[in-house]
């Protein structure tokens, strides 16, 4: 099976959302074997998306459409879809109950005339029930080709693929392409590709390498009968990784460097705390966007002032003075100051010039990592300025202390 898929919303073409759908849905669809040709954009146009679905159609069986399930004129995209199949509209009744009963519960009564619209479904289609809004969603088939419409919030869109969509697509496909990630710092993309150069000459599995902010990745990917066969393939060359890349792997799979650190802390009992003043927290942000954080993390501390970093942290004055707040020796005194401070296993701090500002400066930042036995410095220079380098170097900064956070607690093992 070969897809597209059809993302409608003028708000997606004039950049008001973000569209995470088409990237969900085509790594699902990756997962399924089902080859994804070409990722298209409409806005809430009836001509345009009867176009979209009659070129879409040229090249593929099936076509999946999300978004333009709404109330109101302008979300067209089940009436636009009945009519390229010729299907009437006709109205179901446990869709409209189920609607009635979503606003009945939220002490919205009558009901907006208007919702009566998405209990509308095209005739002999197979309804795709929402048990997270409004609007259902259907599947559509004629002549060997075949609509999919989802509604366009995720928190809607992606249950009801999960839980309706994906079954129905699975008596379609006859093979599983699986994925895995290997996650690493520090290396850079073309030093990992250069390390494992022969594995990238692979066709099944296949191996391709990434770079992201600050780090890099490493995807495998099999294709197979099913799972269990394409994890067979995927074993040795992950493992052959591994022994090639030794401690730079941070994780498979694994989302991001603060993920893998907050695994580490609680696996060993380990607390830490952060004493930032370049990144304004953004460490502590990050850690404790993971559930769970509360069992890893003591506190952080914000000290962008001198005084701060005195006063708080315990700093000395002649550290300041001789060796300014941007220093490693200042960053040494911070990590220990918010370890002592919070009484955690380890203090972590960085110090810099974010930007923009002085060229020659920017881009600049110490990170300390203190422990009862030992402290780590690094010095960290991004090379990235101008007046979009701000967020970038606070970014990496943060990413760089976890990944030195996360080497010190592999020393003391």
């Amino acid at each position: 099976m070969n897809c597209e898929l059809i993302s409608v919303g003028t708000e997606i073409l004039l950049g008001d959302i973000l569209n995470t759908n088409a990237q969900y849905l085509a790594k699902e669809l990756a997962a399924l074997g089902i080859g994804v040709l070409r990722q298209t954009t409409v806005g809430d146009n009836e001509g345009r998306l009867l176009d979209a679905l009659d070129s879409a159609f040229g090249r593929c069986d099936t076509v999946i459409l999300t978004g333009g399930l709404g109330p109101t004129p302008d979300d067209l995209t089940k009436e636009t879809c009945a009519e390229y199949f010729g299907k009437k509209l006709l109205l179901d009744k446990e869709s409209l109950e189920k609607i009635e009963a979503y606003f009945s519960a939220r002490s919205i009564v009558p009901m907006p005339e208007s919702n009566k619209k998405q209990a509308l479904l095209p005739e002999d289609s197979l309804k795709l029930p929402n048990d997270n809004g409004t609007a259902p969603g259907c599947v559509m088939e004629k002549d060997g080709k075949r609509i999919i419409i989802l509604p366009g919030p995720p928190k809607e869109m992606v249950p009801m693929f999960r839980d309706y969509v994906k079954p129905y697509l699975k008596k379609f496909t006859h093979s599983v392409i699986l994925s895995h990630s290997i996650r690493t710092f520090g290396i850079g993309e073309s030093y990992m590709s250069e390390q494992v150069a022969d594995l990238l000459e692979g066709e099944n599995p296949t191996l391709a390498p990434y770079a992201k902010s600050g780090e890099a990745l490493l995807r495998i990917t099999a294709s197979a009968a099913d799972e269990k066969e394409a994890e067979e393939k995927i074993g040795p060359v992950a493992e052959e990784i591994k022994r090639r890349l030794g401690n730079y792997i941070y994780g498979i799979d694994t989302p991001n460097i603060e993920t893998a650190v907050f695994e580490l802390l609680k696996s060993k009992g380990l607390t830490v705390a952060f004493a930032e003043s370049c990144t304004g927290g953004l460490c502590a942000k990050r850690l404790t966007d993971i559930p769970g954080a509360s069992d890893v993390i003591h506190c952080g501390v914000v000290s962008y002032s001198d005084e701060i970093k005195h006063r708080v942290l315990g700093v000395k004055k002649e550290t300041l003075e001789q060796f300014t707040a941007v220093s490693g020796e200042t960053a040494q005194e911070m990590a220990r100051g918010v370890r002592l401070l919070s009484g955690a296993d380890f203090g972590v701090s960085l110090t810099g010039y974010a930007g923009p500002g002085n060229e020659e400066e920017v881009g600049t930042i110490f990170i300390a990592v203190d422990g009862e036995k030992k402290t780590r410095l690094q010095k960290l220079v991004t090379c990235h300025r101008g007046e979009n380098c701000r967020d970038y170097n606070r970014h990496v900064a943060a990413s760089n202390a976890f990944n030195l956070l996360r080497l010190v607690i592999s020393e003391n093992d």
